[in-house]
């Protein structure tokens, strides 16, 4: 893998401009079958990163354009788990059996990357509604030195990049409009989840009221599920040829319930998850968030209880949070027990939905989802 990105110089090169990702290349990387993946699915990035900046120069954008827009891409794009762009490789391979050749392997991974340039899009955009400070170790887009508001219009970028990619592509392939309405529609429903989350927990103005787990379930299938566990899959089913409308209705009624149990964990491990595991101090409190942990205790709270959330959920200082957390600690509450039973109905609830995926008459396989789910069950980061 290159050392640098496409036509970096001094100053633009990501790997040392100072706030954008850094891959650390060692003898053990290639020795570690994980990190093997990982920098074999990162070489592709090199190889679309390349091709895009090329089409901004050759569309005669100044140099100052064309180094933004680079920054732009190595910052917000490429530094996660990346975890939802190697399914979509991972997921092609399960489909056909063996291993991909190089042209099978390019092609899903430009599809991963596209699905990993849409979260860096959505990433961009909810940071500045959220005002976040960081994001992955680094400060968020818009807080990097002469961004601020330009963002808006960078995370635009980002999404039509997905776009060109495809038609570079997949023009020419039967499934190439399959490809496109994926997007759009997994976009649209993105953008509904969000706006349902902002609506109900702005984080300036408190109203529990507003706030259930019928409300909590909308927000994390269409703000979540959809984009980061059905789209790499739909995508990996496209690219093999399955043409079934029934598959396709196989894949979502197991994959939405597995990406809200992966919120639902998300939304627990914020609050009892150790911040050396999970990498990050839990905020959801602070911030008033939707989330699960408060919803199942507005259920179930008893009027004492009901009064302790209304008066500290949500409030910026460290003693309303302890109050808030000892609370979802107490019975009838009990957080902790309840997650317990949630994720053993989950997880019993799936593995039927799986077991049910007849291979022969769908073209799918059931490996596809034991795959996710075990990497998703009882996880502690």
């Amino acid at each position: 893998m290159s050392a640098e990105p496409a036509n970096a110089t001094a100053d633009t090169n990501p790997e040392v401009d100072g706030h954008t990702y850094k891959r650390q290349k060692t003898a053990a990387d290639a020795a570690d079958p994980k990190l093997a993946r990982r920098a074999k699915f990162e070489a592709v990035f090199e190889q679309i990163a390349k091709e895009l900046l090329d089409y901004v120069r050759g569309e005669g954008m100044p140099d100052e354009a064309v180094s933004w827009f680079e920054k732009n891409l190595y910052h917000n794009t490429p530094g996660g788990k990346l975890n939802r762009g190697m399914s979509v490789v991972d997921t092609v391979e399960i489909l056909k059996g063996r291993t991909l050749d190089e042209d099978e392997y390019v092609k899903a991974a430009i599809l991963g990357w596209c699905v990993e340039l849409l979260q860096a899009y959505f990433l961009v955009a909810d940071d500045m509604m959220d005002q976040s400070v960081t994001r992955r170790g680094q400060p968020c887009w818009y807080r990097v030195p002469d961004v601020g508001n330009i963002a808006i219009n960078d995370a635009f970028m980002l999404e039509a990049a997905i776009y060109h990619l495809l038609k570079k592509h997949f023009r020419s392939e039967k499934y190439y409009v399959d490809l496109l309405e994926l997007f759009l529609e997994t976009t649209f429903q993105t953008e509904l989840g969000q706006l349902v989350d902002l609506i109900t927990a702005p984080e300036d103005h408190v109203d529990l009221n507003k706030f259930s787990l019928e409300k909590h379930h909308l927000i994390v299938v269409y703000k979540t599920a959809f984009y980061s566990f059905y789209l790499p899959v739909a995508l990996a089913m496209r690219v093999h040829g399955i043409d079934s409308k029934e598959a396709y209705d196989a894949a979502l009624a197991i994959l939405i319930p597995l990406g809200e149990y992966f919120q639902v964990q998300d939304d627990y491990l914020d609050c009892y998850g150790k911040p050396e595991h999970i990498g990050k101090i839990g905020t959801d409190i602070l911030d008033n968030k939707c989330s699960w942990n408060v919803n199942t205790a507005l259920r179930f709270a008893t009027p004492e209880q009901r009064k302790v959330l209304d008066d500290n959920y949500g409030q910026k200082n460290s003693e309303s949070e302890a109050r808030v957390k000892a609370v979802f600690s107490e019975a009838p509450i009990s957080i902790p027990e309840r997650f317990e039973a949630y994720e053993k109905e989950s997880y019993e609830k799936i593995t039927g939905l799986i077991e049910a995926v007849d291979e022969e008459k769908s073209g799918l396989k059931k490996e596809v989802f034991t795959s996710f789910l075990g990497k998703v069950y009882k996880r502690s980061k």
